[in-house]
């Protein structure tokens, strides 16, 4: 079966037309469109930064995974050569436990062709990100949304995301991963709209930010 031209999301125009084509044809997004408008695209460079980054703030607060980012920023230690070459103790020094460690050796390991990656579909970067010790799904899920900005993107395993298809749906519980999977396929080709307006609904809930980088 041949591949699906790749879809991206640019600029928030773009956005706004899949937002109008996602209202056409899930009409309860009409009125979360009205409480928060176009959502930001919320864009970043990619790459293994990116990924070292999101790495070294999985379970830990923002202000924790700043932390330790900025002192492994000021020591230079945010490099695959470098982190290739240095000693355990040096990253632990910086705050880094041996488990994330060993997750920064098999991100380095893999050697990840980054500019490769904007040209495969959703399903191989997943699986091309997903063979690397400490990402999941979800991480590679935000790598599509936020560095390739790739157009069909669902976050199904995203807590915010679960809390606002619940309410946008009228679910009675949080749905499952697979369950938010089946409800939403009739989404695509826009489910990146629909992430982007779930996460602006569920921070218009509760009152706060949701959007996870």
């Amino acid at each position: 079966m041949k591949n699906q031209p790749i879809r991206t999301l640019e600029t928030p125009t773009q956005l706004q037309s899949d937002i109008q084509a996602l209202i056409t044809v899930e009409p309860r997004f009409e009125k979360v469109y009205q409480q928060v408008g176009v959502p930001d695209l919320r864009r970043n460079p990619g790459g293994f930064e990116q990924l070292m980054r999101a790495m070294v703030g999985q379970q830990l607060s923002v202000a924790a995974a700043t932390s330790i980012w900025n002192r492994l920023e000021t020591a230079g230690l945010i490099s695959p050569d470098v982190i290739m070459h240095v000693e355990d103790e040096a990253l632990r020094e910086q705050g880094l436990s041996r488990q994330k460690i060993r997750y920064l050796r098999s991100l380095v390991e893999h050697n990840i062709d980054f500019e490769a990656l904007q040209h495969l579909p959703d399903r191989e970067v997943i699986k091309s990100l997903t063979a690397v010790t400490g990402i999941g799904n979800w991480t590679a899920e935000m790598y599509l949304l936020f560095s390739l900005g790739r157009a069909d993107v669902l976050a199904v395993d995203d807590l915010a995301i679960k809390v606002g298809a619940m309410d946008l749906l009228q679910l009675e519980a949080r749905p499952t991963p697979k369950q938010l999977k089946l409800l939403t396929e009739p989404w695509s080709p826009y489910r990146s709209a629909a992430s982007l307006l779930l996460w602006s609904h569920y921070g218009w809930l509760k009152d706060r930010d949701a959007v996870p980088v």
